[in-house]
């Protein structure tokens, strides 16, 4: 076994996955910078939040992923499938077919960049999803986990597609806990998600359950207190760069749930749509870490987070100190800001040089 330097946490060197995740597919519909409403051509992108932090461990940092979800025998099906092959990442897929007319279908994401003043607009058309279908007993975990999984992965978006989803994602967490594998939960609460699916309330009801076996919670102050049904601390923050906030909150967070031993988030200051302020906190085993702020020239925000996560997982499982962690997190989720689409385009080599420091000088 391998405890990772003052994480708290302890995971185990040898398995078949480095990371398992559960979530759904979906295929992001990009105009660039048109809105949509003006829009006469798009790129597609194939995402997932879930799948992204699975998609950047195996193509950046190089380790051995997963994912559990929906397929659909289906063109579109087709489409996601091969990026799933290209990014390297090997699928559990619980296939359902087509019925040529109205699904089940894989989920479309909308998503205009926006530029300058004008914000970036998401929106959905999740309709008869194949993944929201998804429910306790579609896979044979006993199976999946037999060769070993060092880490597990699930968050909020997925949880929020149905009741059996968020079953399904408890189910999870239980067997990967069970199975020895470290386990972490992205809360990525989504008002618009949540509101068509029982609200606040049912978030917290779902969310507790699936939180129960969860080492690593994913989220900020919104999140902690929308996801966990945690109310807020009486703390003005100064800026959105302001740690206090999210940090005054983890003392109920952890009375809450005493077997959390890492919480995690992102710090965003938005100038403009192409003009962020970027940082991030870690709060691990009792002590806090905070990353620098980077000025970022933004190309596409959308997988920033995950981005965020991904780097700072592949930091734990390497045995990498707290500090290191949270860097590499925040190294490589300020790198994906720069790329078109929501999955890295980025190299270990670049990650560990801005980590460290690098700055974009011309690399000859």
């Amino acid at each position: 076994m391998n405890v990772s330097t003052g994480s708290g946490l302890t995971i185990r060197e040898n398995a078949e996955l480095d990371l398992l995740s559960l979530g759904a597919l979906v295929h992001r519909l990009d105009p660039g910078i048109v809105p949509f409403r003006k829009a006469n051509q798009c790129a597609i992108h194939v995402s997932g939040g879930e799948f992204n932090v699975a998609a950047n461990l195996a193509d950046c940092f190089g380790l051995k992923t997963g994912i559990a979800t929906a397929m659909v025998d289906y063109p579109l099906g087709d489409l996601i499938a091969e990026r799933v092959r290209a990014m390297g990442v090997k699928p559990y897929y619980r296939h359902f077919t087509h019925n040529g007319v109205n699904g089940p279908n894989m989920a479309a994401v909308y998503s205009d960049r926006g530029f300058g003043v004008r914000a970036p607009v998401v929106f959905y058309n999740r309709a008869n999803e194949a993944a929201a279908a998804l429910k306790p007993g579609d896979f044979d975990w006993k199976t999946i986990f037999a060769g070993g999984v060092r880490w597990a992965h699930s968050g909020g978006i997925f949880a929020a597609l149905s009741p059996t989803t968020a079953e399904l994602a408890a189910e999870f967490m239980r067997e990967a806990k069970a199975a020895g594998a470290i386990t972490s939960f992205d809360l990525n609460f989504r008002e618009k998600l949540w509101k068509v699916s029982g609200g606040v309330q049912r978030a917290v009801e779902a969310v507790e359950k699936i939180v129960a076996n969860v080492d690593v919670l994913v989220g900020n102050e919104e999140d902690l207190q929308k996801g966990l049904g945690i109310p807020g601390p009486e703390v003005a923050a100064k800026s959105k760069l302001d740690p206090s906030v999210f940090f005054g909150m983890i003392d109920k967070v952890v009375k809450k749930h005493p077997h959390v031993k890492v919480v995690a988030t992102t710090l965003r200051e938005v100038h403009s749509t192409n003009r962020h302020s970027w940082s991030a906190v870690v709060w691990m085993n009792g002590k806090t870490y905070a990353a620098p702020t980077a000025e970022l020239d933004v190309y596409d925000r959308v997988g920033g987070g995950d981005g965020f996560a991904s780097g700072f997982i592949y930091g734990l499982l390497s045995g990498e100190t707290p500090e290191s962690a949270t860097k590499l997190g925040w190294a490589h989720g300020a790198l994906l800001t720069t790329f078109p689409g929501d999955t890295t385009m980025a190299t270990i080599d670049q990650v560990r040089a801005f980590a460290q420091g690098g700055s974009a000088r011309i690399q000859r």
